[in-house]
């Protein structure tokens, strides 16, 4: 394989190998927990909001958690690089359960909303430090196995994730959702203290490296990024997207990124150092990757309605028909390495984001109102492209970096995929509400639309609305893979440029 040849030689391993399979355990739970959140609470809404009251600000909920997560995956990467994975492993799985059982005795939605929070600022921690982890453990020639082992917990999560929400929900109380994290957590923080052990690095001083901690970029970067999500976030949503709150905000934002910049140019050991988007490898990854946060909201958003309102299917059917791709991606990611073996990772990347960009294409083709079998079957294909698409990628950016640089390498390309998916969802969101007003006039929109068609007050020219937005955005998806696959063509290299591993 072109990309595996040696350029540079890695430093040895860090990170023992020694009962491995116990670490790999803890990896699988610690990633369970981030992943059965995204997808356990959504069920569990009309419990929490008939208990809490707060209807109008629910979707803080998500929004909270996520905007806690992106801002701090860059400050967890660095910390990972400074201090070692397994103390920043730690705190962050100790800030989630401890946001868990705060969710969990929440006494109104304000609280709940502020320890979703809580437990984002530990999640983030979890997302990049288990990927990063999982590199620190395996060599190249191994790296796709535990990649798909990952990719599997997040395919279950986003199965089982409703069903058990629902359950919970419905013949417990909605409490459980969190506090179902704590012994998961438990056992997952058990194995890490146990089985993980990281050399003590003798070149660092731990005065030292306190001295070097850029904590002045940490909060810049944290600030910076929760201003500009928030903004887009609830931009068209909370206000419109030329009112004053939306306009301060990016205001404000774009001046704490002007602070940023100026902080971390002079920081001696930066929390986003210049050199994540200086090599062409890793620049290029981000910007694939963001593109991948973006298309991904057509499917994960917009499917759901579009198979109940034009389908006529229930929310159960509505929901295989999403996680259809979930089966197909682990698949294609483990298989991934016979292929990027033979044409190397860029390659196999553009072959992927490139079949992915057909089949976005493909979806507006689709009749109207069409089967059920169709779409899913888009799906079952959209989750192999994928599959082969993102995991060469991010196996093949941490291979070109070692050990003191790939905490800070593995958060830089998580938080562009998550910010990709928070300007994805505020985009594909403003031109879905424009195609239904232009289409059904006035104000229109997607959610009161949909409701219509729920409470069967809707004439058929509102199902085809709906048909048309969504074909839409599937377009602007498509487009989305289309300027990944160019990215990679002119900006990636055709050879990663590899570390040799001892």
């Amino acid at each position: 394989m072109d990309d595996t040849k040696p350029a540079i030689r890695e430093p040895a391993r860090h990170v023992s190998t020694n009962r491995r399979g116990a670490v790999v355990a803890a990896l699988m739970l610690a990633m369970a927990l981030a992943a059965l959140d995204a997808t356990i609470v959504s069920t569990a809404v009309p419990q929490i909001v008939g208990d809490l009251g707060g209807f109008s600000v629910f979707s803080w909920l998500f929004s909270g958690y996520l905007l806690a997560v992106t801002v701090t995956l860059p400050v967890y990467g660095k910390l990972s690089d400074t201090f070692g994975r397994k103390p920043v492993l730690i705190v962050g799985s100790a800030v989630f359960l401890l946001g868990s059982l705060l969710c969990a005795v929440a006494w109104n939605m304000g609280a709940l909303i502020a320890f979703r929070v809580v437990q984002g600022l530990g999640g983030g921690a979890l997302q990049g430090t288990v990927q990063t982890l999982a590199a620190d453990l395996y060599p190249l020639e191994e790296r796709p196995k535990i990649q798909a082992k990952l990719s599997t917990v997040w395919a279950v999560a986003a199965v089982a994730g409703p069903g058990i929400g629902g359950v919970l929900a419905a013949y417990a109380d909605w409490r459980w959702i969190f506090l179902v994290n704590l012994p998961i957590g438990a056992v997952a923080l058990w194995l890490i203290v146990r089985y993980l052990h990281e050399p003590q690095r003798a070149s660092r001083d731990t005065a030292a490296t306190r001295a070097r901690v850029d904590w002045a970029g940490a909060l810049a970067v944290f600030a910076c990024g929760g201003v500009l999500l928030t903004a887009l976030v609830q931009g068209g949503v909370a206000w419109a997207w030329l009112s004053w709150p939306s306009l301060g905000l990016f205001g404000t934002g774009l001046a704490l990124v002007a602070a940023v910049v100026l902080i971390e140019r002079r920081a001696a050991e930066p929390i986003i150092p210049g050199w994540v988007w200086r090599r062409r490898t890793i620049a290029a990854v981000n910007l694939a990757l963001g593109a991948l946060g973006l298309l991904m909201v057509a499917p994960t958003v917009f499917l759901p309605t579009y198979a109940q309102s034009v389908l006529g299917l229930t929310p159960v059917a509505a929901g295989f028909v999403l996680s259809v791709w979930t089966l197909s991606w682990p698949v294609s990611a483990a298989l991934s390495q016979h292929v990027y073996r033979r044409i190397g990772f860029r390659n196999t990347a553009m072959l992927g984001i490139g079949t992915a960009a057909l089949i976005l294409f493909a979806f507006p083709f689709l009749p109207y109102p069409g089967a059920a079998w169709q779409p899913t079957l888009l799906m079952l294909l959209l989750g192999g492209a994928l599959g082969l698409f993102q995991l060469p990628l991010i196996v093949g950016v941490q291979s070109t970096v070692g050990w003191a640089e790939r905490g800070t390498t593995t958060a830089s390309v998580l938080f562009c995929r998550q910010t990709g998916q928070t300007v994805g969802a505020a985009v594909f969101g403003a031109v879905a509400n424009g195609v239904l007003a232009a289409r059904l006039g006035g104000a229109s929109d997607l959610d009161s639309v949909t409701r219509a068609l729920d409470a069967g007050t809707a004439p058929e020219t509102t199902r085809a609305a709906i048909a048309e937005a969504v074909h839409t955005v599937y377009v602007g998806a498509g487009c989305a893979a289309a300027l990944a696959f160019v990215v990679l063509l002119l900006l990636a290299p055709r050879r990663f440029p590899v570390l040799e591993e001892q």
